[in-house]
């Protein structure tokens, strides 16, 4: 079956207001002042508390929310700016990431008049943190599968499951869950979202290690946890096309093509004004499909600041974002000789990156879930 790409991913203008040269020095000055910390391979996931809250008191969180909750009232295009040299720099924003990304902003169109006050200021200084839950045993990706419930109650709801895969659950103070409010329901349907803390009691955080030893991931229980009416976010019964589309706030930024970015620039500095010609060749090969996933990214996140939804073009980007930056170390590996003994920047980053880049993919929603997105969007399912 012909499919016209053209049309299938038309290309929005990115056009933020202001100075936008201007608003690039000022994040670099603040890199500058933070330049020990910088140079973290895969860097989104990685939390460094001291650092979120020195972005926090420079404006650089909470960028799109109300001055009212502690925000700055920027367009979506300059934050999208401002991530974009944190991520191109290495800088370890993993700790605030998830809630300045995608939980403020739900917050702030759906969550109730207490959730807005109780956590939107805290988001905003780089202070209060979030997970997402998702994922669960037995339906990894597939949302529509989501077993842990909410039960209603006259003390309030009471949620009882279990989350898995669930990235910094151990470092936050708030997970957004998607759980089953409506019993009997089945697929899409009678989903909601909740807002839990994870001091309630009846929360059991248990860490998955990762074959590099460190720890992003968790599984998190929830046995009777009781939450007031508050908690929910939005309609009753509205939860799966509410986390649709945060997932398109999620899938097309630019730390889908950025986690191995550090890498690529240790390989330039390390190949010098005049690198053999494989070397060069590589360069310039990395160079094209980066600027061709920026332009795509771009447009995507123009198409969302607009208020449209663009579900299929954020999903190839995420699956097209993901495929260049795993395959990215193992790229430079090929021209690279790295015995463990050598100890440079680039050796190092190579290391780390080739352990952490086979679950970039995973992140978000795996690669068979997104080009099932994308084949429907295409109508080619």
């Amino acid at each position: 079956m012909a499919v016209n790409m053209q049309q299938s991913f038309s290309i929005y203008p990115f056009d933020p207001p202001g100075d936008v040269a201007a608003l690039r020095a000022e994040v670099r000055a603040f890199l500058a002042a933070h330049e020990p910390k910088l140079g973290v391979p895969n860097c989104w996931v990685v939390g460094d508390p001291e650092f979120s809250s020195a972005l926090g008191a420079a404006g650089f969180l909470g960028m799109i929310l109300p001055k009212t909750v502690g925000g700055h009232e920027r367009h979506p295009l300059e934050r999208y700016v401002v991530i974009e040299e944190l991520l191109a720099a290495g800088a370890p924003v993993g700790a605030h990431w998830i809630a300045d990304r995608q939980t403020a902003p739900l917050i702030l169109r759906y969550g109730s008049e207490e959730a807005k006050t109780r956590y939107l200021p805290g988001i905003c200084k780089g202070q209060l943190y979030t997970c997402i839950g998702l994922s669960e045993p037995g339906a990894g990706s597939d949302l529509a599968a989501v077993r842990t419930t909410a039960r209603y109650t006259l003390d309030g709801w009471r949620i009882s499951g279990q989350k898995i895969w669930t990235s910094g659950a151990h470092m936050s103070h708030v997970m957004l869950a998607l759980v089953r409010s409506e019993e009997g329901s089945e697929r899409n349907a009678g989903l909601s979202q909740f807002l839990i803390p994870m001091d309630a009691p009846g929360i059991t955080i248990r860490p998955i290690i990762d074959m590099g030893g460190d720890h992003h991931f968790n599984e998190v229980f929830f046995d009777d946890v009781l939450l007031p009416e508050w908690a929910m976010v939005g309609a009753r019964g509205q939860g799966w096309a509410q986390a649709t589309a945060e997932l398109a706030l999620e899938r097309s930024g630019p730390e889908r093509y950025l986690s191995s970015h550090v890498l690529m620039t240790a390989l330039i500095d390390a190949a010098g004004p005049d690198p053999d010609l494989q070397i060069k060749g590589l360069i310039g090969e990395l160079t094209a499909e980066l600027w061709t996933l920026r332009q795509m990214s771009l447009s995507t996140a123009a198409k969302l600041a607009a208020g449209e939804d663009p579900m299929v073009e954020a999903s190839m980007v995420k699956d097209l974002g993901n495929s260049f930056e795993q395959a990215l170390p193992q790229r430079v590996q090929a021209l690279v000789d790295c015995p463990s003994t050598r100890d440079d920047d680039l050796a190092r980053l190579m290391r780390a990156l080739l352990i952490a880049a086979p679950s970039f993919s995973l992140r978000g929603g795996t690669r068979e879930i997104i080009r099932g997105i994308i084949a429907r969007g295409l109508g080619l399912r």
